[in-house]
């Protein structure tokens, strides 16, 4: 079994990279899919930042793949109040 096998047990990701005219949904369609079978204890983040490392030396940096895995990496916007009832009573 080699690294990548550990961090894309499944290939899904792998496999993107080898379909020939995919697309940004697909791909984050993908995505989402390797990312829910991420086992648990392990940092996602960490496990995008070998993908990305991996596969940046063997595919074209504009595959829309590897937008995916930057945007996975990127910080999530603080949250903001919604409203409702309780928010107008503070």
């Amino acid at each position: 079994m080699s690294d990548i096998d550990v961090f894309d047990p499944k290939g899904l990701i792998r496999e993107s990279f080898r379909i020939e005219g995919i697309g940004a949904p697909e791909c984050r369609s993908i995505f989402l899919d390797w990312a829910l079978g991420v086992p648990s204890g392990r940092d996602t983040r960490q496990e995008v930042e070998k993908l990305l490392a991996h596969y940046s030396t063997r595919y074209p940096a504009e595959h829309p793949m590897f937008e995916t895995l930057q945007a996975a990496l990127a910080e999530a916007p603080a949250p903001t109040r919604r409203g409702g009832r309780r928010g107008r009573m503070l």
